[in-house]
């Protein structure tokens, strides 16, 4: 089951998502995680770390399925 993650504005960027959830401790980390790992924006390969996300978009990140939902 997808974890839901909640943003504030109408977007983020792919590495700022994963900063916020943990998967990456760091900017720096970014990078070479979406080098090494595979990770999926709605179903296709990404590679870029400043994608732009919305909410209802379904990250696929290693082992955490992430679903973005609007901030309350």
């Amino acid at each position: 089951m997808a974890q839901e993650v909640p943003i504030r504005g109408e977007t983020i960027r792919l590495g700022q998502l994963l900063k916020l959830t943990g998967t990456v401790d760091s900017g720096g980390d970014i990078k070479a995680f979406l080098a090494s790992e595979r990770v999926l924006v709605n179903g296709a390969r990404e590679v870029r770390r400043g994608r732009q996300l919305h909410p209802g978009d379904v990250v696929l990140a290693g082992a955490e399925e992430l679903r973005l939902v609007a901030g309350r």
